[in-house]
């Protein structure tokens, strides 16, 4: 039995909707064809359009600047990382936590090949880069109550408390920016490898050669 398609909101989706969608995923397709033939900054929204059969209009009122075009699901992985940490059991540690939100952001990509390109495109164009890396800063940003909390000391006492509380902050900010080095890293490796492979396996080597 097939599932019927539902929108944000979680009612079934309409035919608009899914023309929408469907529209919306050919101009992606088509995008992303471009930079990899051409490079991103040598594509024009102009050539985007007209190769994917829209005005530039149309283009304009689905992705409002180049850079959305790949960077337009950063939102819902967003999303799916801040509630997989969530959902996690309440004795699971912050590492444990966070590599269960890493491995469903990275079951979004639609692909091997597909998710090779992009990441391609990510660490090889220096604009793209920066807006992939100033959108994992406010990842980390979001996800810091939740690490602090899965590694508060519980002090009761109310000077230690103060002092606890920093030392807990700066040790969720390690985790944090120690996990997204490390993803980092993984995925520039998983390039540099074309794809062989799977990125939370080069992920896990690299958090264990960090940790020890």
């Amino acid at each position: 039995m097939t599932q019927e398609a539902k929108t944000a909101t979680g009612a079934p989706a309409t035919l608009w909707d899914r023309t929408r969608r469907l529209a919306s995923q050919e101009i992606l397709e088509t995008a992303l064809r471009l930079f990899t033939e051409q490079g991103y900054d040598e594509t024009s929204m102009a050539q985007i359009a007209r190769e994917a059969g829209v005005s530039q209009r149309t283009l304009f009122r689905y992705f409002g600047t180049k850079e959305e075009l790949l960077g337009s699901d950063q939102h819902r992985f967003g999303q799916v990382l801040m509630d997989t940490v969530g959902e996690q059991p309440a004795d699971a540690d912050a590492w444990e936590v966070l590599r269960a939100g890493i491995a469903a952001m990275l079951a979004l990509h639609d692909g091997r090949e597909r998710a090779l390109e992009r990441f391609r495109l990510l660490h090889n164009t220096a604009s793209l880069r920066a807006g992939y890396l100033e959108k994992w800063m406010r990842f980390q940003a979001d996800l810091l109550p939740a690490v602090e909390a899965r590694i508060s000391t519980g002090t009761t006492n109310t000077r230690a408390n103060a002092n606890a509380a920093g030392e807990t902050s700066l040790r969720a900010r390690a985790v944090l920016a120690t996990v997204f080095a490390c993803l980092d890293t993984a995925t520039m490796a998983w390039v540099d490898n074309g794809g062989e492979g799977d990125i939370i396996d080069l992920y896990d080597a690299c958090l264990a050669g960090v940790r020890g």
